[in-house]
């Protein structure tokens, strides 16, 4: 027992002087250590790539020899740009309509496919009034395909409830005089429904900016000659 002991004691002590030498080794010569792992592993890179590149490549070319793109011939893609078009002459109107970009508060002024007039406009400002917590308005221009309606010569503008309420006054009853302000709108309207109008205004030096509270406010010649172009019924696109 005595003996195993002596032995096993001798094990370890063997073991300890063992990881000294390696530790002491590996600490003074810790840069030719990290050398020689970053050589070994690079060259375990490399080798890898040298096996597996050739071997992605040969698949890659079975795979698109087996599932090759589509390839379509100069007639194929005239014939797809002719049916295109066909669709795009379907949609079109062939009488006079508008187009309003409220991104960059800009028209454009149609008869068929042509462009018979451009200009700025002025659209929704998105701002918010809050009346309480049951009433609250956002001034924003709807996007859509919109119907002219009716069309009016020096329209008389009805003010809505906001108006009051943005001015800090109390809401007056429905038909009160209060209501009717004149010539704030320009001299021509066309209704799009819904209480949007398209119209003149008397702050010209906003044109271009988003500053309505949903209607379309635009110069008077531009006015005039939308007016004048589009008939009852007219389509205006507006996004």
């Amino acid at each position: 027992m005595k003996n195993f002991q002596d032995v096993t004691k001798a094990m370890v002590n063997l073991s300890r002087h063992v990881y000294s030498i390696m530790l002491s080794f590996f600490q003074k010569n810790s840069i030719l250590i990290k050398s020689i792992l970053f050589a070994l592993i690079l060259v375990s890179i490399l080798s890898f790539s040298l096996i597996l590149i050739p071997f992605f490549q040969e698949k890659s070319l079975v795979l698109f020899e087996t599932h090759p793109f589509p390839k379509e011939t100069p007639t194929e893609i005239q014939k797809e740009i002719d049916n295109l078009n066909k669709k795009l002459n379907r949609k079109t109107p062939s009488w006079s309509y508008l187009v309003i970009n409220t991104a960059e508060n800009k028209f454009r002024l149609y008869s068929g496919k042509k462009v018979i007039r451009r200009g700025i406009c002025s659209t929704g400002s998105y701002v918010m009034l809050e009346k309480d917590d049951q009433e609250k308005w956002i001034f924003k221009t709807p996007k859509g395909v919109f119907t002219v309606g009716e069309k009016k010569v020096n329209p008389v503008w009805t003010k809505p409830d906001w108006a009051f309420v943005e001015e800090g006054l109390p809401v007056p009853p429905t038909h009160h005089p209060s209501r009717y302000e004149y010539g704030v709108l320009g001299e021509y309207s066309l209704s799009l429904g819904g209480g949007y109008l398209i119209h003149g205004t008397l702050y010209k030096r906003f044109l271009g900016m988003p500053v309505t509270h949903g209607c379309i406010r635009m110069n008077d010649d531009d006015l005039e000659a939308v007016y004048r172009t589009m008939p009852s019924g007219s389509k205006v696109y507006i996004y």
